[in-house]
């Protein structure tokens, strides 16, 4: 397993660089972010991971270890490529991508050119107890007003439950109302509301 790769930048364009290390030329896929905080300086290092197929073995190079473990959470989902897992954080900065895991912002998530409906909902579905967990530990920092969101959406959640409303209920018509509404809502007008479409 090739964990980085550090040596003298000799290529670099937006889908990938050239590092020369030891006497060997590594060709490393990378996102636009990370050519992006990668400068045209003589040394260079990245974190890589080197993924291997039947027909070809790539390494791809991100410039933080969390843009990696972001890509490799999405490539461990079902129609999620390495190739798709690139165009994702070319599109969006892991913390975007988090920011809209958090919240399940499938718009945003579908505004990434190749990426339908059904995928985004899949990305949201197997990430986002990765990425809450991650917000927890503190090893994530998402945005204080997705954590304020999500903190408004389970108290009206308890609310609704200990009202006698069944939990499935409750959450699509929390859903309905910010999506109708937005994310701008106190917790008493986000349980009325909900109240009357549940």
């Amino acid at each position: 397993m090739i964990t980085y790769v550090k040596g003298k930048l000799v290529e670099k364009e937006p889908t990938h660089v050239i590092i020369e290390t030891g006497g060997l030329g590594y060709h490393i896929n990378i996102t636009l972010n990370t050519y992006s905080a990668v400068k045209d300086q003589e040394d260079c290092m990245l974190f890589t991971h080197f993924h291997v197929k039947e027909d070809s073995q790539t390494l791809y190079g991100f410039s933080k270890k969390a843009e990696r473990k972001t890509f490799k959470d999405l490539i461990s989902i079902s129609g999620v490529g390495p190739s798709t897992g690139l165009m994702i954080l070319s599109s969006l900065s892991p913390k975007e991508l988090q920011n809209a895991i958090a919240t399940e912002d499938v718009k945003l998530i579908q505004s990434v050119k190749g990426i339908g409906a059904k995928t985004a909902q899949r990305i949201i579905l197997e990430l986002k107890g990765k990425i809450e967990k991650s917000i927890l530990d503190g090893s994530v920092e998402v945005d204080s007003s997705v954590r304020s969101h999500n903190t408004i959406k389970d108290e009206a959640l308890i609310a609704l439950t200990t009202l006698g409303i069944a939990k499935a209920p409750a959450e699509k018509s929390i859903e309905r109302v910010i999506r109708k509404i937005g994310t701008d809502i106190t917790v008493e007008e986000l349980i009325k509301q909900a109240l009357k479409t549940a």
